[in-house]
């Protein structure tokens, strides 16, 4: 008798990934929006670092046929994937405006100035010292166009210093985030992303992030540092309930919550 495979055995850590963490036409919206209210005109021109599956890059690319984004990251094996499925999903006139490369985003050569650059999912705080975060910066600074901004997000709160696990149900599995280790001293946090199926079957340990968690003013303090003109928290409102709307707005102050999760925006 033939043994089926597990759910976990058969499921994509990729795609499993873009399910729970990411949410492309939300950032795609925010980044034009947030630009063309900055700057008094479009983006067309994105970069997005450490970009993995360039499921952005690609939602960049259907949004309008004007639309250019460079996918940036040092894993060719998640390259190779983005090729083959989310890529391989467009419209051959919108993959043609989409270009993968695989580089180090602190040494990239620019070929052509871009309105925008992204660092999402938090993926900057590989870069555990002020020096080589401030490296990073700069290299962004200049690859940006003259009136260019260069967006990240940010997370934290009290929980997160946290050694802690939190699980976010799914419809067809359950996403567990853990803090498995932090080390207040050097601010260092080691993550896990692990995956369960209703068959029992688990991923463990599917995506491993061994950052230093940095906070919002070490981090406008390293851009201005880099040669950026503003550094601007975007904080998400909130409902009469407490619950976010998914609306963020500049602010100077936020609220003291065990968990958050902001934008930094950095005008050149």
């Amino acid at each position: 008798m033939k043994k089926h495979k597990s759910l976990a055995a058969r499921a994509d850590i990729h795609r499993l990934y873009e399910k729970s963490v990411q949410n492309p036409p939300e950032e795609c919206r925010f980044i034009a929006k947030t630009f063309r209210k900055l700057r008094g005109r479009r983006a067309r021109v994105l970069r997005e670092d450490f970009c993995g599956s360039a499921a952005v890059c690609c939602e960049w690319a259907r949004r309008n046929r004007g639309n250019t984004a460079y996918g940036v990251d040092l894993d060719p094996e998640v390259l190779e994937w983005a090729t083959q499925h989310n890529l391989g999903a467009l419209q051959p006139a919108q993959r043609a405006r989409v270009r993968l490369i695989e580089a180090d985003v602190t040494r990239l050569a620019a070929e052509v100035p871009v309105d925008v650059v992204l660092a999402m999912n938090f993926s900057y705080q590989v870069f555990k010292t002020r020096v080589a975060l401030r490296e990073y910066f700069t290299a962004v600074h200049a690859a940006l166009d003259g009136d260019g901004v260069f967006f990240l997000d940010a997370f934290g709160g009290y929980n997160a210093y946290r050694e802690l696990r939190e699980v976010t149900k799914h419809k067809r599995f359950d996403y567990i985030w853990e803090h498995a280790r932090y080390h207040p001293v050097s601010g260092e946090l080691l993550c896990h992303i692990h995956f369960r199926f209703p068959d029992g079957s688990r991923i463990r340990r599917a995506f491993t992030y061994d950052w230093r968690l940095w906070t919002l003013p070490e981090l406008q303090e390293l851009l201005l540092e880099a040669g950026f003109s503003a550094a601007t928290v975007y904080w998400e409102e909130a409902d009469e309930q407490g619950e976010g709307t998914g609306r963020f707005r500049p602010t100077r102050t936020g609220a003291a919550d065990p968990g958050w999760v902001c934008f930094v925006v950095a005008q050149k």
